[in-house]
């Protein structure tokens, strides 16, 4: 624990109350930052988070709830983003304490999309949060599973070995089993990828495409994955270890994936506006579709799953017409 010291969630969402969950069985309190006054209220009288994962009970005794971000950040010394990505710079936009001294872990599976940069670079660009202070939760990991205590395997990145592995064995139990890493910045860009996938997956699913192409469809998407982490990051790596297959596969398959929801109401009609209406919640590939289309324009790896998605989500090109086209291109 020396390493980690006082540890904070911010952020209100379904799978930042999966992390307090787990994070509370190992610990005797935690910090939480939530912005909404109204829903730290609420939480404290009824022990649950009243909008996420409401089936999960807390001993509040424990958890030092605030909506003053510098209350909650000058108090720890692990600080656990948790909040989406479109909505991290409004987040801080009131912090006034450094967190160069922090260590910061990101949990949140988008990109920061006004600037393109994954979680890590904006903090260490926009904040001076060193490498060896930055780190990343990942893996495949839907929140309703953990909050039903289901087997789940999450991986700790961090430059700092010795951080991450101190953080892994801290949240590992009977239910969540931990690995680490050293390739944060492959871990993020895989977690944005992955919902871009988990888009075309949804898209082809409203479109009646079978399990059979999805399978291809799968495969194809490790390889572009790959091609392009190998191109951002050159470092030895599996793509099949679960942090970037495995959470994948999960996000392209699952029902409980917003993302190929979304995209399974576009395949059957639905205008991106009103799905986003229907779901209520964000669906953070759309975003980083159009995020990485951008980046990718420097990094020219040849992306064709990407580039259908994002001609059907921002060119407005008929999801049968571009998929059709996808299809012609695998092999």
């Amino acid at each position: 624990m020396d390493k980690i010291g006082r540890i904070a969630i911010l952020g209100g969402g379904s799978w930042a109350t999966a992390i307090a969950k787990f994070v509370l069985e190992k610990t005797d309190e935690i910090w939480w930052f939530m912005p909404r006054e109204d829903r730290i209220k609420d939480f404290k009288r009824l022990s649950h988070n009243p909008a996420y994962l409401t089936q999960v009970h807390f001993d509040v005794d424990k958890i030092h709830f605030s909506w003053d971000i510098n209350e909650v950040v000058e108090a720890c010394q692990t600080l656990i983003f948790v909040t989406p990505s479109p909505y991290l710079k409004g987040t801080l936009s009131k912090l006034k304490v450094r967190l160069r001294d922090k260590f910061v872990l990101t949990a949140i599976k988008g990109i920061v999309s006004d600037m393109n940069l994954v979680c890590s670079e904006f903090f260490h660009r926009m904040y001076n949060v060193p490498e060896e202070n930055l780190g990343v939760v990942s893996g495949p990991s839907h929140a309703e599973e953990v909050a039903l205590n289901r087997l789940t395997y999450l991986t700790v990145g961090c430059s700092d070995r010795e951080k991450a592995e101190a953080f892994a064995n801290l949240i590992s139990s009977s239910y969540i089993k931990t690995k680490t890493s050293t390739d944060v910045i492959g871990i993020e860009y895989a977690s944005v990828l992955k919902n871009v996938y988990a888009i075309a997956a949804g898209i082809c699913n409203g479109l009646s495409y079978g399990d059979n192409f999805q399978a291809v469809l799968m495969t194809n998407a490790a390889q572009e994955m790959f091609h392009f982490l190998q191109a951002v990051n050159p470092i030895q790596r599996s793509i099949t270890d679960s942090v970037y297959m495995g959470d994948m596969l999960v996000t392209g398959y699952s029902n409980f994936s917003r993302n190929r929801m979304f995209g399974k109401m576009i395949g059957k009609g639905y205008s991106i506006k009103n799905a986003q209406i229907e779901m209520e919640m964000i669906a953070e590939g759309y975003f980083g579709t159009k995020c990485m289309k951008e980046i990718n324009r420097h990094m020219h790896v040849n992306m064709p799953i990407l580039d259908a998605v994002y001609n059907i989500l921002y060119e407005r090109i008929a999801p049968s017409v571009e998929i059709k086209l996808l299809t012609d291109s695998f092999r």
